[in-house]
């Protein structure tokens, strides 16, 4: 009768997780007043297979300090399994001596797989090869992983030996050699060894499509994943949901939504990561309200939906809203990941909200993500965009390995609080730990320069960019020079330089005319600043920016008349003005303030202070000075 009773339990909290209601489940794993190996594996392989590994790691230990029964090769496979997903080597090396202890290794052969495979995940080739070596018995599977390894390592030479070696090369075989040489955007040598697998008798399945698909995601030219897409079509495996959920991601990255959709609405049945694709592709192509409503309708939102959402929020100009769906996500108890943790960073960032950045800040650290060069790349663009440009230096100079992103992200940081000697310290520096710079590199240092005055400074950059490092100068540093050149008072110049940068791009002549108008306004010259303007209405005469810059440099020039027709004009066009709005945060709360508007319940307050401050700057001693640190 006990034992009838614990069957019927495990079955039906089997049952439950794999209908995605883990929730239930594990309030009936608690419910059960004994649970055997089978319903501790039942609930250890659900939270595994539903992306949740830390809570199956979590169990796994409180199984460990229970009574009987011990863990089991089912056991040590779901453990591994979600170490590998976490990529926690500490936590996989114990379960590693917990295995030679229980006496599964070396006759256990999932276990060793498993072990195989997580050394694989965290890189670690030399412990995949010992494992490898000392087994008892191997199958393809422990063939398969230890070349897992060495294309996760990036040893193509020798995944290349091991992989003309086996004594049986399968479909995974050769989708493994496919998909590493496509994640390092090889896409020849992918299509290459495709073309030896058809050869070799191997038809290839949703695995290899899926992966040719995701290497065409990385090219500029869509061309090729039309042709895959054909491929796969013609092979049959168009309809499956891995090849779909692929095709899907293509499509959105290429701004093809339309397809996407098609894509998924013609999918017989769709899995977490076909929503989650399709909450991206929305909020790629601006459509917030779709992303929420495909978000709504997903059956268990995962780490990877909340950061689509997070990430798509913020990438859309709705700051608050990521920062509430960051906190939905914490509430229902998943953990957020570095990507996560990223997201949220850049809400801060576009909100300038500082309290809220040191909050997520102090996760980081509580949580072991202070060695992500990831998460640390956006702690030191939330600092720079909050206003903190000490603790953002501090940050870089934590991070124990900086990529291209960090050095970038400095410059930036520095080259917005107008710190032009910072930011080219940073840059030689870069320079001299050998990493190369890129075209963003020099859209901060010239962005730097510019705010700065640093005019010889920012000629020498530009020339240096093509004879040193050979990087073409393209729009956006044209621009720059454009901003730099205007702010200096080289007018005439910048004009000469503007209508270089109108045959290179009609979005770059459009930001290179907003600086020089800008610049023109500054200087009161209404000459080259009423050409521009006139130019920049024609060009887009349905933006506000041109008509408004160019009246108020009629205004303050004193030519009422011009002004007037300008904005007759731009209401006869039906363009109107978008109020502006500024915003601070105070005491944890963002006060926003919108031109006009009265709505604040402490405008009163603001304008009389405004008065005091302008009394003291009328004041003849009134001294206002800005120092670089």
């Amino acid at each position: 009768m006990y034992r009838s009773a614990l069957i019927t339990a495990t079955s039906r909290l089997t049952s439950l997780s794999r209908s995605g209601h883990l929730s239930l489940a594990r309030e009936l794993f608690e419910e059960m007043p004994d649970r055997d190996a089978v319903a501790w594996n039942a609930m250890l392989t659900a939270y595994s297979r539903s992306a949740q590994p830390h809570l199956s790691l979590s169990l796994f230990s409180r199984m460990l300090s229970s009574s009987p029964p011990r863990p089991d090769p089912f056991s040590l496979t779901a453990a591994l399994s979600a170490s590998s997903d976490l990529r926690t080597i500490s936590f996989g090396r114990s379960l590693h001596s917990l295995s030679l202890r229980l006496g599964l290794l070396p006759s256990s052969l999932p276990v060793a797989n498993s072990l195989i495979n997580m050394y694989s995940k965290c890189s670690r080739r030399s412990d995949a090869e010992l494992v490898f070596d000392s087994m008892a018995r191997r199958n393809v599977v422990s063939w398969c992983s230890l070349l897992d390894c060495y294309v996760n390592c990036g040893s193509f030479a020798e995944a290349e030996h091991f992989f003309v070696g086996m004594p049986v090369r399968n479909t995974v075989a050769w989708n493994v050699m496919i998909a590493g040489r496509a994640r390092r955007d090889e896409f020849g040598s992918s299509v290459g060894l495709f073309k030896r697998m058809i050869e070799s008798g191997h038809g290839g399945d949703f695995s290899t499509f899926s992966s040719l698909v995701n290497a065409c995601a990385r090219l500029d030219d869509p061309r090729f994943g039309h042709a895959v897409h054909a491929a796969a079509f013609r092979r049959g495996w168009v309809g499956s949901v891995e090849v779909d959920n692929s095709l899907i991601s293509f499509y959105s990255r290429f701004g093809s939504r339309d397809d996407a959709v098609k894509v998924f609405e013609s999918m017989g049945s769709r899995s977490q990561v076909s929503w989650n694709a399709m909450i991206d592709a929305h909020m790629k192509a601006d459509d917030v309200e779709a992303a929420v409503s495909s978000f709504r309708s997903t059956r268990m939102a995962d780490v990877v939906s909340w950061t689509s959402m997070i990430g798509g929020f913020a990438r859309n100009g709705h700051g608050e809203e990521a920062l509430v769906a960051f906190v939905d996500m914490m509430k229902s108890l998943l953990r957020p990941d570095d990507f996560t943790l990223g997201a949220v960073l850049y809400a801060c960032a576009t909100l300038a909200v500082l309290a809220n950045g040191r909050m997520i800040h102090g996760y980081v650290v509580r949580c072991g993500f202070g060695s992500v060069v990831y998460v640390g790349n956006g702690l030191v663009n939330m600092y720079a965009k909050c206003g903190d440009i000490e603790s953002s230096s501090k940050v870089f100079g934590a991070i124990a390995t900086k990529d291209l992103v960090s050095w970038n992200a400095m410059i930036f940081g520095f080259a917005l609080h107008g710190w032009a000697s910072r930011a080219l310290e940073v840059y030689r520096n870069m320079v001299g730990s050998e990493v190369l710079p890129d075209k963003v590199t020099f859209v901060g240092l010239l962005m730097a320069c510019s705010h700065s005055g640093l005019i010889e400074q920012g000629r020498d950059m530009i020339e240096n960019m093509d004879s040193v490092h050979g990087i073409p100068p393209d729009v956006d540093h044209m621009t720059c020079v454009v901003d730099m050149l205007g702010r200096a008072g080289y007018l005439r110049e910048a004009r000469e330089l503007l209508d270089g940068c109108s045959k290179m791009s009609s979005e770059g002549s459009t930001f290179s005319s907003e600086a020089l108008l800008s610049a023109c306004a500054v200087s009161g010259d209404t000459r080259i600043g009423s050409q521009v303007g006139k130019g920049l209405v024609s060009m887009e005469p349905e933006n506000e920016t041109g008509y408004v810059m160019l009246s108020n440099l009629y205004c303050a020039s004193g030519q009422w008349r011009e002004a007037e027709w300008l904005r007759r004009a731009m209401r006869e066009q039906g363009v109107k003005k978008a109020p502006g709005c500024s915003w601070i945060e105070v005491r944890d709360v963002v006060m926003v303030f919108v031109s006009g508007s009265h709505s604040v319940a402490c405008t009163v307050d603001v304008r009389e202070m405004l008065g005091l401050l302008e009394l003291e700057m009328r004041n003849p001693s009134f001294n206002l000075s800005v120092k670089e640190s």
